[in-house]
């Protein structure tokens, strides 16, 4: 079938053309694009896509969903024995076997090459010796920052060695180019062979300006460090502060210090230093010059901000011990009941991976268990396999699961799927991601994060309504939620996706309570030892949330049309060029 970007702007409604009406008002006309100018094929639509919710058999298979099945995968994988599930230690390996057996068992068949359920891929340790002291020099005296407690850092090379000498500090802001919002921090200055300082975050102050208070992948660490190795420098400073990062620095802490892993090198260029430090660090090397960081900071906020050094340099030499190792996403099927749409599958996502366990031998508890994030994930999408597998036909699409290796590493695991896909990106009609679900009850709302950029809010909203619930966008803009989980890395090859977060609007508590919980636990348990399961844990929110997945992923499987983006959306591009791929 040929696709019309046109189309995806103008929509038929009984022979009327109605251009540019905002997505969120018109899921009843979303289903129709592509399909036709009809009233009868407005009616067909809306039938398919509410009658699901009348078929004994889809009930049926939603109310296997239970807390008893999702607890099992995540009270198996969070065990000690499983010693955090680091990527290519022994733990990654027996989830990786266990998760096999477990989608064998429900019904599915394997879904990676050479029939395997494993998709296999390499991995580069490093374990970087973090130096004790980072020294800069300002002509006239040496400042020192203390390791763990005012920065932490890794080589972002794959070598034993990386060593910087003399570099000047230069100030850059946001470390953004982004010609499509105006916004160019660097101006042409030369910054090779230069150490980048530079914010957390992107310019949210204005809805002018970005996306406002929602985070973009311009504000991602990640993408600090690629904008950076692209001027040309050797290394890059992130400042960082709870309310820009999401987390606090203890979070920093765990996930920066000892062995972290990257997908092997390609031609891409890579930075020698990579680094995070305190707020309170970057204000005293900023101070040390005579020059103010919050004078800095509001000079950045302008599009007129060029880069300005700081009359710092710096050395250092790095020493790394580099490995090898495997790492695996777990990948299984069960194929669609329609001859034609049967090739197209709708992928669920849960990352298996976690943090591994601690070097510090003086911590009495090491493991990073991560029952939450996510073994939880888990769970749910475990249960959900089981319940597809439990109907007596399967939906028209082929459902297929993907538990994703090293996603705390920087969504390796999905990363390489995306450019190694198992399905044509063209064929994956979309994908449902979870990722550290709700563990304090049943809610009146649930979180759509990505919601406004393709046409599964419609599929979204459908669902909600059946459950009674409302559905929100990210209740944490700033956090960045979108570009942190698996379901970018299908977003970027042009795969509209649902990630399903907890509500925060939580039955028969008072209103705060739900986003107090979430700040609790992103303060003491994200990325800690002491996520782990207990006996506090209600099951009824992630039952809950589970069954909406179910629902969302059975409509997406039996519709006739492929979800689609919002004309203009980021990842538009990538679903044509994907489409495109199939001609």
């Amino acid at each position: 079938m040929a696709y019309d970007a046109s189309l995806l702007t103008t929509f038929c409604i009984s022979g009327t053309f109605v251009k540019n009406i905002h997505w969120n008002i018109i899921f009843l006309f979303l289903i129709l694009i592509q399909i036709g100018c009809s009233s009868s094929n407005l009616e067909e639509a809306l039938l398919s896509a509410s009658s699901v919710f009348a078929e004994p058999a889809y009930v049926a298979a939603a109310d296997t969903l239970t807390a008893e099945l999702i607890r099992a995968p995540i009270i198996e994988i969070s065990q000690d024995r499983y010693e955090g599930r680091s990527p290519g230690a022994t733990g990654d390996f027996l989830t990786q076997v266990y998760l096999s057996e477990l989608l064998d068992e429900v019904g599915f068949m394997p879904a990676s090459p050479g029939g395997d359920w494993i998709q296999h891929f390499d991995l580069i340790g490093i374990n970087t010796i973090q130096p004790k002291a980072w020294v800069f020099d300002n002509g006239r005296t040496s400042l020192e920052l203390m390791q763990n407690e005012e920065f932490i850092l890794t080589s972002g090379l794959q070598d034993e060695i990386a060593s910087i000498s003399n570099a000047e500090v230069v100030f850059v802001g946001y470390g953004i180019q982004a010609p499509e919002y105006g916004w160019d921090d660097f101006k042409e200055v030369d910054l090779r062979g230069k150490v980048l300082l530079m914010l957390n975050n992107d310019p949210d102050w204005d809805t002018d300006l970005f996306a406002g208070e929602s985070r973009l992948y311009y504000g991602r660490w990640s993408y600090k460090y690629e904008s950076a190795a692209r001027q040309g420098a050797v290394g890059a400073i992130v400042i960082h502060t709870t309310p820009s990062a999401g987390y606090p620095w203890q979070v920093v802490q765990t996930s920066w210090t000892g062995e972290h892993f990257q997908l092997p090198a390609g031609d891409e260029p890579r930075l020698l230093v990579e680094a995070w430090v305190t707020e309170s660090a970057a204000r005293k090397l900023v101070e040390s010059t005579g020059l103010v960081l919050d004078a800095l900071i509001e000079f950045s906020k302008s599009r007129d901000f060029e880069p300005i050094s700081l009359g710092l340099t710096t050395s250092i030499d790095l020493n790394s011990r580099i490995s090898g190792i495997r790492s695996g996403n777990v990948l299984g099927i069960l194929e669609g009941s329609d001859p034609q749409l049967s090739r197209e599958v709708v992928v669920y996502v849960a990352h298996h991976d976690h943090l591994g366990i601690s070097d510090d031998a003086e911590v009495v508890d090491r493991i990073f268990n991560g029952a939450r994030d996510n073994a939880a994930g888990v769970g749910v999408v475990s249960a959900i396999a089981h319940a597809f597998a439990s109907l007596p036909q399967p939906p028209r699409r082929s459902i297929m699961i993907a538990f994703v290796g090293a996603e705390e590493q920087g969504l390796l695991g999905s990363e390489y799927f995306s450019a190694n896909p198992t399905v044509p990106p063209g064929r994956i009609a979309g994908a449902i991601n979870f990722d550290s679900p709700n563990i304090w009850g049943a809610t009146k709302d649930i979180t759509f994060i990505g919601q406004g950029k393709s046409s599964l809010d419609g599929v979204a909203q459908t669902v909600a309504e059946y459950q009674d619930r409302v559905v929100k966008p990210d209740q944490f803009p700033d956090r960045g939620y979108y570009y942190r989980s698996d379901q970018f890395s299908f977003a970027r090859i042009g795969v509209p996706a649902l990630y399903l977060k907890e509500g925060t609007d939580f039955i028969g508590r008072s209103t705060g309570w739900g986003k107090e919980q979430i700040n609790t636990y992103t303060t003491k348990n994200y990325h800690q030892p002491s996520d782990e399961l207990s006996e506090d844990w209600d099951f009824s929110g992630m039952v809950q949330d589970a069954r909406f997945g179910f629902w969302a992923g059975l409509i997406i499987a039996n519709t006739d049309e492929l979800p689609t983006w919002v004309p203009g959306d980021e990842f538009e591009g990538a679903r044509f060029e994907a489409l495109s791929a199939l001609e």
